[in-house]
């Protein structure tokens, strides 16, 4: 994700030496940095020369991350954490007294400038920090500010949501190789209808209901596939998948000494 939003900080026109990149890994750190045209360094130097430090690593690396650049960290700093499961409190206490932390969930369409990204300002931000937070991520897609006690909840919708997507387009696709398709054929029709479909929601405003309505002819093709989706309970699977990610990602955030 920080190779990702690197690069899209670059196609929108910020100078990439301007960056500074890092990573556990040094070599990967020099590939990484080659590949965007930005420059490289220790995490501790990194985050020393930086007015905005972006910490994208997994969750069980913060809190020696943290530690190595602690004494580093600018007062007038932002820091934008993108690691799932941990909170603003967490990294507060670990870095110096005062410093701004917002929290961030972003999702893999980022990679494809299609990102939803959900962030939780910290006790220290000012809302000109939040602003450029915002204006950050928002080079890999939309972005929501909130409370940070509905992070678990975004991490079970949008964080996660890509998986549940790509879950139901695969599965749609063997049905059309079942149902005597090509299976190139196959994902062109579910991708395109996929795609067509959330667009008319975005574009339209009408509530996804309504627009379902319209689609389900009485007697019709569409009904009696609903009614069989209903019959296997699909809505309801849905809603406890979506709670046992949300449970999950709570369960995943570190405790507090």
């Amino acid at each position: 994700m920080g190779s990702t939003l690197a690069a899209a900080l670059i196609r929108s026109g910020h100078d990439p030496a301007d960056l500074v990149l890092s990573d556990r890994v040094s070599a990967r750190a020099e590939q990484v940095a080659a590949q965007h045209g930005t420059r490289h360094d220790a995490p501790a130097a990194a985050a020393g020369a930086a007015d905005v430090v972006v910490l994208a690593v997994k969750p069980q690396d913060m809190a020696a991350l943290v530690a190595e650049i602690r004494d580093q960290v600018r007062p007038d700093a932002l820091v934008v954490s993108i690691a799932a499961g941990i909170t603003t409190e967490f990294l507060e206490r670990r870095l110096p007294e005062g410093t701004s932390v917002v929290r961030v969930m972003p999702n893999t369409p980022a990679l494809v400038d299609q990102g939803m990204s959900a962030m939780s300002p910290g006790r220290h931000c000012t809302p000109e920090q939040v602003e450029r937070a915002r204006a950050l991520m928002a080079h890999v897609g939309r972005v929501v500010v909130l409370d940070e006690g509905h992070q678990d909840a975004v991490t079970a919708i949008s964080g996660s949501g890509p998986s549940y997507i790509f879950y139901v387009v695969e599965a749609m696709i063997e049905a059309g190789v079942l149902l005597g398709l090509p299976r190139d054929t196959s994902t062109e029709l579910v991708v395109q209808t996929l795609y067509g479909a959330a667009t008319m929601i975005r574009e339209t405003g009408t509530h996804p209901t309504v627009l379902r309505e319209q689609v389900s002819s009485p007697g019709g093709t569409s009904v009696a596939a609903l009614r069989a989706l209903e019959d296997h309970k699909v809505r309801a699977a849905f809603l406890t998948a979506m709670e046992a990610a949300a449970r999950r990602s709570h369960e995943l955030s570190p405790r507090e000494e």
